[in-house]
């Protein structure tokens, strides 16, 4: 038996829960009474519930992010339908944010904020409930510092009754009074998967489609005690950190400090950081500068580059340091860029997004992901729905459906863009091949194209193997170029590839060339003979 289970559904398996180790690090004395469990959203919900129930837990806490918030509600019903006794918390941003768009009326508490602290107070007084006599069976607000939010004086341990969840709102702890979660990672997580680490909390910043911008105030991890648990985790073997801060470029001390530690090591290893694009003093461009290739990978929010938009949305927008400091770090240093762009922003047109592409793709040869907007709970970007006339699915992910500028069609067809963009642009299977789809600088404009065509060969965004993809480039680019320039751009790109992965009728184009290329230079070497 573990009384308390801490569980979530990750998106795949290489992905680790850092607030459930967070949590489990911070239960002090009833740490031994627990276990952490992770699935994954693909698994299916009753042989999860059969996984979690096989520890007979009195608790299960269960992390609800926004790519497992459908599956978890289902889970928790299915739980309450088999074993009704048991207490269900939830926390994670999907549960801590009213109204909730998923139904999650048949969990017993729902935790809003870094539950740290109240999840183990919480589990405390739950597991003392279970011994004592009915009248005392209950918890105080005080005793779980609940917040003036809450509208009960009580909350009643006997949860089987309960007809709604117990709301805690969580006040922000004492970051330096936590205790770190690193050793929890176990050493299969340390071999084969991610694992997640942070420095600090918070944001300054103010964008409004981002969960961060509401808590306004950084605060950082105690620097030391951090970087030894680095060490720890080193010695262990980790050599991949993927770091969560929002800001991590915000204070010089914490960034150099952090990747002295990494530029202290002897590669292979990697580190990634999501970084505001307008902030690289000096040291911070020597440092990075060091870094060898393979080891640093920075994620840049640009989002957009339209000053008007970007203002509209509360986000701050330097425009030439933002452009100053990406040719930096295209030029200059081995780090792997992974920029953002949004579609769908207010006031923001399909050929306003379109020039933010070209201007990227001007200025760097790096990853651009290219995300649909979406109304995050928590978030404040509902106060633009009547001016804008912004419709969002009802459903996770939330993402937009059209507004006043976009159609419902044209959101579809931007959809699709998205995913052909990561097929063969972002995946850097055809770096030679792709700028033949554009001229002059138009990327947007050759790429939309390009992606109308190719759906409607495949009527799919998914399951495109590598050798329809190359055929489908093959096919299109010859009717623009001649052949001879589209076949010797993909037999570059395929040439580059580990697997040398090259279609029949591309291995016939190259040995035809060969001949050729060898019937020119046989004169030349008879002549040199006579």
């Amino acid at each position: 038996m573990t009384p308390i289970v801490l569980t979530t559904l990750n998106a795949r398996y290489a992905h680790t829960a850092l607030g459930l180790r967070y949590l489990y690090a911070n239960l002090h004395e009833l740490q031994p009474m627990a276990k952490i469990v992770e699935f994954t959203m693909n698994e299916q919900i009753q042989s999860i519930t059969e996984g979690l129930l096989l520890h007979s837990p009195r608790i299960i806490g269960i992390g609800v992010y926004i790519w497992n918030a459908a599956q978890s509600a289902e889970l928790i019903q299915t739980i309450k339908k088999v074993s009704p006794e048991t207490v269900i918390v939830l926390g994670g941003p999907e549960a801590g944010y009213l109204p909730h768009r998923v139904d999650f009326s048949k969990a017993d508490y729902i935790i809003s904020g870094e539950g740290e602290v109240i999840f183990y107070e919480l589990c405390k007084a739950l597991l003392n409930a279970d011994g004592a006599k009915p009248h005392s069976s209950t918890l105080t607000l005080s005793s779980l510092r609940q917040s003036a939010h809450a509208q009960q004086a009580t909350l009643e341990i006997s949860q089987t009754q309960s007809k709604s969840p117990h709301f805690i709102k969580a006040p922000l702890p004492e970051l330096k009074s936590i205790r770190l979660p690193y050793s929890a990672y176990d050493e299969e997580d340390v071999a084969h998967r991610y694992i997640y680490v942070e420095a600090s909390r918070g944001c300054p910043f103010e964008c409004e489609f981002c969960l961060s911008s509401i808590d306004e105030k950084v605060r950082n991890f105690p620097l030391d005690q951090l970087l030894e648990e680095f060490e720890v985790l080193w010695q262990r073997g980790a050599r991949s950190f993927k770091f969560i801060d929002r800001t991590f470029n915000l204070n010089m001390t914490f960034a150099n400090r952090i990747l002295d530690f990494f530029l202290s090591k002897e590669p292979p290893y990697f580190a990634h950081f999501e970084v505001i694009p307008d902030h690289f003093p000096e040291v911070l461009k020597e440092k990075i500068a060091q870094f060898p290739a393979g080891s640093l990978q920075l994620e840049i929010g640009i989002q957009t580059l339209d000053p008007v938009i970007a203002k509209g949305i509360n986000r701050p927008l330097k425009l030439e340091k933002i452009y100053d400091n990406l040719r930096f770090l295209e030029n200059e240093t081995a780090a792997h860029m992974h920029l953002d762009l949004i579609v769908g922003l207010p006031g923001e047109t399909i050929e306003g997004f379109g020039r933010n592409l070209d201007t990227l793709v001007s200025i760097t040869h790096s990853e651009i992901q290219i995300g649909i907007l979406k109304n995050l709970s928590g978030t404040t970007l509902s106060r633009h729905d009547q001016e804008h006339g912004m419709i969002y699915s009802d459903t996770p992910p939330y993402d937009i459906l059209q507004n006043n500028l976009l159609s419902f069609v044209q959101i579809q067809k931007m959809k699709r863009f998205a995913r052909f963009w990561d097929i063969f642009y972002n995946s850097g299977s055809f770096n030679k091949t792709v700028p033949l789809l554009w001229n002059e600088g138009k990327v947007f404009e050759g790429f939309y194209a390009f992606s109308e065509w190719i759906y409607t060969q495949t009527l799919s965004t998914w399951k495109i193997s590598l050798e329809r993809q190359i055929v489908l480039l093959h096919t299109y680019l010859c009717e623009y170029h001649e052949k001879e320039i589209v076949e010797a751009a993909l037999i570059q790109d395929l040439a580059e590839r580990p697997e040398k992965t090259i279609p029949f009728f591309l291995r016939q184009s190259t040995q035809e060339r060969k001949e050729k290329e060898h019937k020119a230079i046989t004169p030349k070497r008879q002549s040199k003979r006579s």
